[in-house]
């Protein structure tokens, strides 16, 4: 045990040590994914049917979204996160979408501790960068749900960094999730053209991300910055990346690896998703 584990062993009375939960990267794409019919949210749902047979269904999910952006690192901590439309010029039907998911309190105050962040009770709630992914893993609404904010004072490899601290989550049945995209353009969209047909930069960065993740070279992930004009063009706002840092910061060195929703929606937007564990 790790002397993180242990202090997180002190200070974490509301859940109970679990066998290691995944940790998680999911690449949301568009908002409607959350109500299409379409390979991307098939998956997720896919996803979510392996809690139970192959993994222990969470005692709590935290969520780490790309829609999120604060001064510090902030942790939902009400009893009822509000569903948040964090978006505009969709149908109707996505806007009557909630996620009445419960908040968890206590547990994301002692977690808020041991991370140094702090606490919304009120303000936040789970944008659609969450509710979108998690409704279709877990349609029931059941398991309490809280969202990390992304600090935006920091550098990536402070996001790494805090990753790595959710590390000991993991053994007290938390399911870490990140989500956003491991390429996100939306200036360079092409929403005329079918999926899976990308960009040449689209492609060569989405790969450059699979190659340190097979390579377990995590601190490579964090530098995506120095990799020239195809990260300029992967994330004009880096936002999206993110997400990517913290849950591979979560994952164990050594830990498997599976990757799925290896396609692109829009020529400029990877969905790459990856679990470890």
């Amino acid at each position: 045990m790790t002397s993180e584990e242990s202090d997180l062993s002190l200070s974490l009375q509301s859940l109970r040590p679990s066998p290691r939960m995944p940790a998680m990267f999911i690449g949301h794409g568009s908002p409607m994914n959350a109500i299409e019919d379409n390979e991307w949210r098939r998956s997720w749902q896919s996803l979510g049917l392996e809690f139970g047979p192959r993994w222990p269904v969470p005692q709590l999910i935290l969520c780490i979204s790309a829609h999120w952006l604060t001064h510090g690192w902030w942790l939902t901590g009400m009893e009822r996160p509000k569903t948040i439309h964090d978006f505009g010029g969709f149908p109707a039907e996505l806007f009557a979408q909630q996620y009445p998911v419960p908040g968890a309190p206590a547990a994301a105050g002692e977690i808020a501790r041991f991370l140094g962040a702090g606490v919304d009770k009120a303000e936040w709630g789970l944008d659609h960068g969450s509710w979108s992914v998690l409704k279709p893993m877990f349609p029931s609404a059941q398991i309490p749900v809280v969202q990390l904010s992304l600090d935006w004072d920091q550098p990536p490899a402070g996001h790494l960094a805090m990753g790595r601290r959710l590390r000991a989550l993991r053994e007290r049945g938390v399911l870490v999730v990140g989500t956003g995209n491991t390429v996100h353009n939306l200036r360079t969209m092409r929403r005329d053209l079918p999926s899976n047909q990308a960009y040449d930069w689209t492609v060569a960065f989405d790969a450059k991300v699979a190659e340190c993740v097979r390579e377990g070279n995590m601190d490579e992930l964090a530098r995506f910055q120095s990799w020239g004009e195809m990260a300029q063009l992967a994330h004009p706002s880096h936002e999206h990346y993110l997400p990517l840092l913290h849950a591979a910061g979560a994952a164990q060195p050594g830990e498997p690896v599976r990757f799925f929703n290896e396609g692109y929606q829009g020529a400029s937007i990877a969905m790459r998703s990856i679990v470890w564990g």
